[in-house]
């Protein structure tokens, strides 16, 4: 009797091992969207198929390379940002995607590749505390570049990626359908103007600080992290006005021995209903198509997706050909 009860005590304890080793982790970049990636992707996940999702972070393309090339990958589906994905595709870091899994017909075609889909997509706005501007209020891109007639520190995505450079050349009045190839002599040379009055932010959470606190009073933000000032009562100035589009995606890293659950969670994010509820609880937009038919239209109106008219889309496969490029010449200024 003692034997057949340590033997199933032993099979239940290999049951719940076996179990627990077929959970996926998935990596993202922390705060308040991968909290929403958690609860509007990963729970309902684990709720249709059992499998469990791990949550780590941040993401960080070296650890990324140094799994791949180690063999030893112990992440499943990482969110990115689409540039690097598309360039991590090429140099083999990542899985094909199988869209006999993930419905890519449903998704948005600018966030589409054989390496990646997107997660969602949002636009980089300018934002500014109107309690610092008592008299006349920004408006445009060039506003955020004019010093004299709207004074203040401004701040700005400290890292190389789509955005900073295209809103300091539309600020010098290169027309949206000139921006490529970029010219970043005349980018920097307009960044220049205002490089003593820039406090750079790492992250979302630095960038709403400096914003509230009027540290910074205005700046460039992602919309979604405006949205979430708002929400939390603060009075908040945004302007549309030739916003930037960008995306994250969703990537399977190369390796990864949970590839079948990969593709499916793949699956389960970019679905009508996961896109839906992430936006709502974010402010980025759906990069599924059916998304917008399940949401409150008032939600649907304050996000990138309702603003096409005055958007101006990155274009990130020549960001994914001229990353390292633009990156060095980026930091190399900054240093400056």
């Amino acid at each position: 009797m003692k034997k057949t009860m340590f033997a199933l005590a032993v099979a239940s304890a290999l049951t719940a091992h076996a179990a627990m080793a077929e959970d996926m982790v998935f990596t993202s970049w922390g705060g308040t969207t991968q909290d929403a990636q958690a609860a509007n992707w990963a729970q309902p996940f684990t709720e249709k198929t059992g499998t469990g999702v791990m949550q780590d972070g941040p993401t960080d393309y070296g650890k990324i390379k140094a799994m791949v090339e180690a063999g030893a990958v112990t992440w499943d589906v990482v969110d990115a940002e689409f540039d690097w994905a598309l360039q991590a595709g090429k140099q083999g870091l990542l899985e094909p995607l199988d869209f006999t899994v993930i419905d890519k017909a449903k998704l948005d075609p600018r966030f589409v590749s054989d390496y990646a889909v997107g997660s969602f997509y949002y636009s980089f706005v300018l934002g500014w505390n109107p309690a610092n501007f008592s008299d006349a209020q920004p408006a445009t891109l060039a506003d955020l570049f004019d010093t004299t007639k709207f004074p203040g520190k401004r701040t700005f995505y400290k890292w190389s990626a789509p955005g900073v450079i295209e809103a300091a050349l539309l600020a010098d009045g290169v027309a949206p359908d000139a921006l490529y190839p970029l010219d970043l002599d005349r980018a920097f040379a307009k960044l220049d103007t205002i490089k003593s009055d820039i406090i750079w932010w790492e992250g979302g959470a630095q960038s709403q600080q400096l914003l509230a606190s009027g540290e910074a009073p205005i700046g460039f933000f992602w919309n979604g992290r405006l949205a979430a000032l708002q929400a939390d009562g603060m009075p908040v100035g945004i302007s549309w006005d030739q916003n930037i589009t960008a995306a994250d995606a969703l990537v399977v890293p190369k390796g990864t021995a949970h590839k079948d659950a990969a593709m499916k969670f793949i699956a389960e994010a970019t679905s009508a209903e996961g896109q839906a509820a992430f936006a709502a609880a974010t402010g980025y937009a759906p990069v599924n198509l059916g998304s917008a038919d399940l949401m409150d239209p008032a939600v649907r109106a304050t996000l990138p997706d309702a603003q096409t008219a005055v958007q101006v889309n990155a274009d990130m496969a020549y960001w994914a050909e001229h990353r390292d490029e633009i990156g060095n010449r980026w930091y190399a200024w900054q240093a400056q």
